[in-house]
C-alpha cells in the first residue's frame, strides 16, 4: 500500500536518540521495552500500543536481556493528512498522535487486522487495509497541542530540512534562527531533544533509508545522503532502526 512501510522486529538492541520521518503505530507482541519520548517516559508492554509522530525524539531499550518483538506500521505524513482531512471534513489536516503507549485490547486487535491485511498475498485485500488504517487513525488522532516550536528553530529546522545532504554550519543556523550559536545549541537541544548536528544525522538516515527502499546501491545511497562513507551511514542506521542498511535493502529486493 502506498505511503505505508510495515516493520516486524525481534531484537534484544537498545536503541539510541533518534528520531523517525514517518508516523508510526505499533503493537508489542512479545517482552517489554522502556523509552523516553517526546511525550514523556514510556513503558510498553506484550499487547500495548505504542505510536510516534515525526521527528519525535526517543530511545528504546529492552527491559531484560529477553528482549522484546514488536511490529509496526510507517505513515508518510502525506497519507496521515490525507486521512487527517477526510476524518475533520475537511476542516484541518495537522494533527498529532497523543499517547505514547496505550493498554486498549480493542486498538491492538484492529492494528493487527490491519497488519495482516497489509501483507496478505490474497487478493481483495487492499480495501480492507485502507478501510481498517483509516479507522486506526480515527481512533489515535487528537488536535495539535499549542506547544509549538519557536519560529527562531523552526527556521533552523527548515535550513536542515530543505537539504540535509550539504554542509551546513553552525553560524548558518545562528544567522537563520536570528540567535547567538550558543543561544542556538541551547534552544534547539530544549525544543527538539537532541543537538542541530544530532537532528541533521537523523535527516540524513531518512534521505538513505528512502534511496535504499528505492533500490540504490549502498554505496551510492551513503555518498548521496551526506555521509563520509558506507561504514558512516551503516553506523548511524544501526543505532536507529537496529538492523544494517543492508539487512534493510534485503527486505526490498
Amino acid at each position: 500500500m502506498p505511503g505505508v512501510e510495515a516493520v516486524e522486529a525481534d531484537s534484544a538492541h537498545s536503541f539510541g536518540r533518534h528520531t523517525h520521518d514517518q508516523f508510526g503505530i505499533g503493537i508489542i507482541i512479545r517482552g517489554a521495552q522502556k523509552s523516553a519520548s517526546g511525550r514523556g517516559p514510556v513503558e510498553a508492554g506484550a499487547g500495548d500500543v505504542i505510536t510516534v509522530n515525526p521527528g519525535e525524539v526517543h530511545d528504546g531499550h529492552p527491559i531484560d536481556d529477553a528482549g522484546r518483538a514488536w511490529r509496526m506500521l510507517y505513515l508518510d505524513p502525506a497519507l496521515i493528512a490525507g486521512a487527517s482531512l477526510d476524518i475533520s471534513e475537511g476542516r484541518s489536516a495537522d494533527f498529532v498522535f497523543s499517547h505514547p503507549v496505550m493498554a486498549d485490547a480493542a486498538m491492538a486487535r484492529r492494528l493487527q487486522a490491519v497488519y495482516s491485511a497489509m501483507l496478505s498475498p490474497e487478493g481483495g485485500e487492499t480495501l480492507m487495509a485502507e478501510t481498517g488504517l483509516l479507522g486506526l487513525i480515527a481512533s489515535l488522532l487528537s488536535a495539535r497541542a499549542s506547544n509549538a516550536t519557536p519560529p527562531s528553530i523552526s527556521r533552523a529546522k527548515s535550513l536542515i530540512d530543505d537539504d540535509p545532504t550539504s554542509e551546513i554550519t553552525l553560524t548558518a543556523l545562528a544567522e537563520a534562527s536570528g540567535l547567538s550559536r550558543f543561544q542556538l545549541v541551547r534552544s534547539f537541544a530544549q525544543s527538539t531533544g537532541m543537538t542541530p548536528h544530532a537532528y541533521l544525522v537523523q535527516c540524513r538516515i531518512g534521505v538513505a533509508r528512502r534511496m535504499i527502499a528505492r533500490g540504490m546501491p549502498l554505496a551510492e545511497a551513503a555518498a548521496a545522503s551526506g555521509f563520509a562513507d558506507q561504514s558512516h551511514m551503516t553506523r548511524h542506521f544501526v543505532r536507529a532502526h537496529g538492523v544494517t542498511p543492508g539487512a534493510y535493502a534485503l527486505a526490498f529486493s
